[in-house]
This record gives C-alpha cells, structure tokens and sequence, in this order.
C-alpha cells in the first residue's frame, strides 16, 4: 500500500528514453500501466471498490474525461486513464503534519507538479498567515472566519474572483454561483474560459445551444465522423471503443490533427481478445496532418467544393427543404466562397488539393455526418469563426437534428459543462439571473463579470485581491505563466479547494488557505444522510455520482459543506438563503435547480433514474433554432491566415499520456515514444535540417508575441517527429510560459495555446544530458 511509501524525489529529464511513436493505442500496455498502479496506490480494497463502480450506474462517475457512458455497461466501463485518475484521488498517502514545518511556502514554488502531487492527500485546513512563509493548521470555522473577514472588508464585492474546476459537481456549482452572486458579483471564472468557450460562443450564436448535438448511439449510426484538433487516445481513451464500433458497422473515419496520434491510427480494445493478441482496428480512413491554425480554411475549402457539386448538378447536392426552412444566409455564404483562393487554402493548412478534395468526396457521399473537435480548435484567435464554419458544413447538407449526425465538442473534464448549466458563468443571460431572483428573493449583480484572463489581468493590476478557487489549479492552467504566478502573489488572501497539492499552493496571496475536500471517490455522510451528486457529460446526459470508500480523513469536508459554511460565515444566519440546509440534504439543492436551470424540472427524480436523463437540446431533438432569427444561421467569416516569419514556427501545447489538465500522473508519453521526461519539444525533420538542428540537440524556444516581450522555456531536448510542416509541439503546462496573456481568441477570450510564434535558439545540453538513447 502507497500509505507508507515515502514521495518520489523531485524528477528532472536525467534518464530520457526516446523512441519511435507507437501506431496503435491501448492494448496489454493499458492494463499493466493501470491496474498494478490502482493496488499500490488505493490498495486492495479501494481499488476493487472504485473500479468496479467506475461509470456504472448509480456508481462513481469517472473525475477524469467528460465522455458519456454507453447504454449498456461493460464490467469494467473505464479506460487506463480513468483507472489512473481515481488511483491519484482515492491515494491512502496522506500529507503528514511534518511537510508543512519542513517546507516554506517559497520553496514549494521550485517544485514540480508531479512532486507536489505525490505527497498525498491534504487532510486539514492550511494558513498561511499575513507576512509569514509557512502553513500551519487552522480549525475549519476559524478558517471561515479569514475569508469572511477578509471578503467583507473589501471595498466592493468585485474585488473578488471566485474560480471553478470542472470536477465540481453539479450541486456545488449551482450552491457556488449561487453564494458569489448573493455576496453581489458575477466573477465566476471557470477552466471552460480556457478550452470550450470559443465553442460557446460560436454555437450559441448560430444553433442557439453550445453543446454537442448528437448522443452516444449516433456514433454508430453515422457514415462518416471526422475529427480535429483531438487525441482520444490520451484524453478520452473510451471515445476509441464508440470509434471502433462504428468502423466495424461500416462508418468512414477521417483524422484532421498536425500530430500522428496512435489512437486515431489504430485501436487494440483490450476488453477484446482481438486487442490483446495484437490485432486492433484501423480508425482513420484518411488522416490529415494539418498545419496549425488551417481548420478555418479547410472548412470553408470543403464548403466550397459542396457549392461547387450542388452547381454542377442542381438539386441534388445540397438539403434545399432544411436550408429553406431551417436555415439564413446561404446565398451570402455562396458568394463569399466564390472567391476563396485555393493557394491561400494550401497555404494555410499545409495540405494538397487531392486530400481536401478527397476529404469533400467523403463528405458528399455520407448522408449522416458527425464532426467533433477539441482544443486544437478552440484555442486559436480565429477559433470561434473556424466552428461557425464546422456548422456551416454541417448545415449544407442538413447533418443536425437527425440520427447520425451532428456537431460534437467533446469536453475534456468531467463536469466541466454541468457546471455551465447551473450558472458558473461571468455572463449568465438574464432569464437565469431573473430565475434565482424569483426563487431566492434577492436582486443578483447583472453586470458581466471577469473571465480567467481578465481574473489573472484585475489581479494584476490590483483591482481583483481574493481568488477562492474551488479545484483546478490556476495558476498553472492559465496562459503566461509569469504574469499569472506575480498576479497572484499580489492578492491579499488566496484560498484553494483542493484534494492534493499544486502549485498553486505556492503562488498565493498575502494570506492563503488551503480548504481539504472529499473526493468523488469517498462517501459522502452529512445529518440528512449518505448524499450523492450529479454530472453532466459532453452529450448532455445527467446523472447521479456517489462515493464508495471511506472518506481519506474526518477533517475534510465536501464542496457542498464548504460553500455552505463558507455562506453562513459571509452573508450571516439571517440571509434568506437555507445555506444549512442545503448541507444537511443536497435535494434541497436539487430541488431549487429545478425551478432556475433550464431543462432541470423535476430533477430529484430525474436524476434517480437508472440512466439518469438527458438535457434537452433543440436544435438536436427538434431542429429548432433558439438564435436571433429563430433560424440557424449560415456566417460569412473572413479568411485569415498566420504570417510566420522565416526562422519561426508555430507551437501547440499538448498533454502527455501520463497527465490529466495539469496533473502528472507519470513522466512517461507512451504512444509519442518519451519516457522518463517532459522537456522535450517535437518538430518535423524537414523543419530542424532546415533550421540546422537535429534530434538529440537542445533548444531555448522563445514566445514571439505581440507586445515584444521575451517569454522563454529553456533547455528543451528536440525529438524529431511526425508533425506537420512549421509546427511544433511542447508539453502543457510547461509551455504556458510562451503565451502571452493578451494572446487570445476573438469573442472568447481564450489563449491561443495552440498557435504560438516561437523561435528557437541551439543551447549546451544541461551537465545531466549524456547518453540519451
């Protein structure tokens, strides 16, 4: 049992292994990774507890991915990756008393991410106070009484910045927004700020809802799905099972990413014999290695050739009953297409005629269409445009609101886009805010309040001085990460929810706490009870989650507890809000969701059924459009390309097989070949002979950004990799350091961490590079 174990030593790349990138995922590798690392850490019987609930019904729903769960469950419904999250979660390490009088505050800031994560679970509430550089343990009301203290002495309710992680459940985020709102603020940034909100924005405003428009079946019943900007196989590995069954039924799969990702190439279920011995299945039919930044115009390229074969043989190409019923602006999307030059097209996305020609082809002959995406798309400047034109595609042929078809976003954490249902958003649109003050009896702030970038600038200019964060880990999730860590030491008290260290523990305000929490894993007992909460996942379904192992220690308290003391302490026992209550018996949440979230009536008992139920979604369930014309609108988006410099190249951020967001599971990339390190940078051949590099050699890479700023991530070990031409990859959050903060997309808001000008510069290899293999 890991209970004993003593941490892992700070890793630095000493020990390196590079190989050459796997074309396949999963496999044996993905139960010896997995199942061994479950027993050291949550032992026995932890481990057979949490596993066999893990995305069952009325089980424990997986803290990792947001991808839905299949109708019928497998015994074991979870992927190496989900076993590897409840692994860290369910951890029996304890931080013990000792660390906090060992290590000041300071010196946590010279520590990695995968350090701070190994030295268990926090198991009592954590100050550090004014002036001082340790934390050392305070009682909960105690801990309360800082924060209400603090936040009551502000000069107004918008000096405060109230953060959510996607992991919290639903009933804590109706509970959260609910507590800022009444304390007179709509700063309620959240981790979506930073990946999907460019898909928000985008949908919404041409479909009218900003989620996916499709459900688990219709992966099967789909002809063709393309996906872009996304890696299943390293973060939502079970998304490879909806694709293997739909290649087996005949569907046509097509990959539209810079990097060859294994798990688009090829998938060995290990839940089948076929996947054990070796024999997986072929996914991408086609596979377009794009260059970054292309998408927009390979959409609108595959656009045009519809156009063109709807002119060459009138009626029958195009949907003329949907598009005439459904939809606006196709005959100015038609003349603006007219003129799209095909050499801009090439050039920006690195691709020949014949694929995008083909990739049309493919397009026109499938009558149900599914295209997802992830945050290869959404964190460019032009990404909110590059989706409009994914439904503009989508909408020539009439490919939403029936079976097999559809746009789909998939959200990469758990309840990421529950937590947008139940308000956490700087933006809520009045009906909601007129809902809660129908059913709370108080006026809530209706001017817009701070997204994540604007959160980390107020902070940093001394408008924001309280950040309460429940979850996540900010300060190494956001772009810039020089700025943001001087942000936050600029605030006069910081506060984490938090199950284990990171770094954002070390970057804090004058005063900071640390408030343990309940994972999703552990049971959750309050005076009503045992309790469970509610998830909503990337295809809209919504369903219970409930605790299985006891709780790490006695001293933790939920989210739910949390914020409900957190209110009594803030707003005081006479505030007509039942705070207590809500406590004592999360349906009494449940129950006022009901009356304020849209699509949420009834939802106690809706949320007790076996499957749970789905939200509703027009433009999926009625191809009605809730836009501004009532109708889905066809949008003319002006083509523009990245001008990168002779010299230069552009850089995404990517995850490794071994990390969830910003937790390091390992050190390992499994598929990409890299073992025993991250600081690596991927480049095509093709570019390092051009740049006279080679593999093996080492490079600072400098951030080119607009505001002349010299933002460096130094001594990176170059791998030369199957990447698209001009384009180079480096590991999140690593390289958050190159992305300047006023980097960001249009509309948005969200840092384009996958279009970075950089350079690089050839450097000495550090003393500990010799005899890399």
């Amino acid at each position: 049992m890991k209970g004993s174990k003593p941490p892992v030593a700070d890793p630095t790349d000493a020990e390196l292994q590079v190989s050459e990138p796997k074309r396949w995922a999963a496999g044996w590798p993905s139960l010896y990774e997995s199942l061994p690392l479950a027993l050291t850490e949550m032992g026995v019987d932890r481990s057979f507890k949490t596993l066999t609930a893990l995305n069952q019904n009325r089980g424990i729903d997986c803290m990792s991915c947001a991808w839905p769960d299949p109708p019928h469950r497998k015994v074991a419904e979870f992927c190496e990756n989900g076993a590897k999250a409840i692994s860290w979660e369910a951890d029996l390490l304890k931080v013990p008393a000792s660390f906090w009088t060992d290590h000041t505050v300071s010196s946590l800031r010279d520590r990695s991410e995968y350090w701070l994560g190994q030295q268990g679970r926090l198991v009592e509430p954590m100050y550090k106070a004014s002036g001082e550089d340790h934390y050392r343990p305070i009682g909960w009301d105690d801990a309360f009484a800082v924060i209400a203290r603090e936040l009551k002495a502000l000069d107004s309710p918008d000096e405060a910045t109230f953060y959510t992680s996607g992991r919290t459940s639903n009933e804590a985020a109706f509970e959260y927004q609910l507590f800022a709102r009444a304390f007179g603020t709509n700063n309620l940034p959240d981790c979506s700020n930073m990946c999907h909100e460019s898909t928000g924005a985008a949908m919404g405003e041409v479909i009218g809802v900003g989620k996916s428009a499709i459900s688990y079946t219709d992966f099967a019943k789909a002809n063709l799905i393309i996906i872009m900007g996304q890696n299943p196989g390293t973060c939502h590995p079970r998304m490879l099972t909806a694709l293997e069954e739909a290649k087996r039924g005949g569907t046509s799969i097509v990959a539209v990413n810079p990097l060859l990702e294994a798990g688009l190439i090829n998938f060995r279920n290990p839940q089948r014999p076929r996947g054990l011995i070796g024999k997986g299945t072929d996914l991408a039919d086609q596979y377009l290695q794009i260059r970054l930044a292309g998408d927009m115009a390979l959409m609108q390229a595959v656009s045009k050739r519809v156009l063109d074969a709807e002119k060459a043989a009138p009626g029958t190409v195009l949907d003329h009953a949907f598009l005439a019923k459904h939809c606006d602006g196709l005959e100015e999307f038609r003349t603006y297409l007219e003129d799209l030059d095909e050499a801009d097209v090439l050039a920006a996305t690195g691709l020949e005629t014949k694929e995008i020609d083909e990739l049309a082809n493919r397009y026109l002959k499938a009558e149900k269409v599914i295209i997802t995406w992830a945050m290869g798309l959404t964190q460019h400047k032009k990404a909110v445009p590059t989706i409009k034109e994914i439904v503009n595609l989508m909408l020539l042929r009439g490919n939403i609101g029936k079976p097999g078809a559809g746009p789909s976003p998939i959200r990469g954490h758990s309840n990421v886009q529950g937590d947008r249902t139940m308000g956490i958003w700087e933006q809520m649109p009045p009906e909601f805010l007129d809902a809660l003050q129908s059913e709370f009896g108080f006026n809530p702030p209706r001017e817009p309040g701070l997204d994540v970038v604007d959160s980390i600038r107020a902070m940093r200019d001394g408008k924001v001085k309280i950040l309460f964060a429940m979850g996540g880990n900010l300060v190494s999730a956001v772009s810039d990460t020089d700025v943001a860590q001087a942000a936050m030491l600029k605030t006069i008290l910081s506060v984490q929810v938090s199950t284990k260290l990171n770094r954002s523990h070390a970057f804090v305000g004058d005063q900071a706490l640390i408030l343990p929490t309940l994972g999703r894993s552990e049971i959750d007992l309050q005076a009503g009870g045992p309790q469970f909460v509610t998830v909503e996942d990337t295809v809209c379904a919504v369903h219970g989650s409930a605790g299985r192992i006891e709780p790490i220690s006695t001293a933790v308290l939920s989210e739910v507890a949390i914020v409900s003391r957190l209110a009594r302490a803030v707003l005081g026992s006479d505030h007509p809000v039942n705070w207590a209550g809500f406590e004592a018996s999360y349906d009494t949440l449940r129950e006022h969701i009901s009356h304020v979230c849209d699509g949420c009536e009834d939802y106690n008992a809706k949320v007790r059924q076996p499957d749970g139920f789905v939200l509703p979604h027009p433009p999926r369930d009625t191809r009605t459009f809730p836009t501004a014309t009532g109708k889905a609108m066809i949008t003319v988006n002006e083509l523009e390309t990245i001008e990168v410099r002779e010299g230069r190249l552009l850089l995404q951020t990517i995850r490794s097989h071994d990390q969830f967001n910003t937790t390091m599971y390992g050190l390992n990339d499994r598929y990409r070949g890299v073992k025993k390190g991250r600081h690596v940078l991927l480049v095509n051949p093709e570019d390092l002979a051009e740049l006279g590099l080679a593999d093996g050699d080492y490079v600072d890479v400098h951030g080119e950004a607009a505001d002349g700023v010299d933002r460096v991530m130094t001594q990176q070990r170059i791998i030369s990799y199957p990447t698209a031409r001009g384009c180079v990859a480096a590991y999140f959050p690593e390289a958050n350091v190159l992305v300047a903060l006023d980097d960001v997309a249009e509309v948005s808001n969200t840092p384009i961490s996958k279009s970075v000008v950089v350079r690089l510069e050839k450097v000495a290899a550090p003393s500990f590079a010799t005899g890399h293999h």
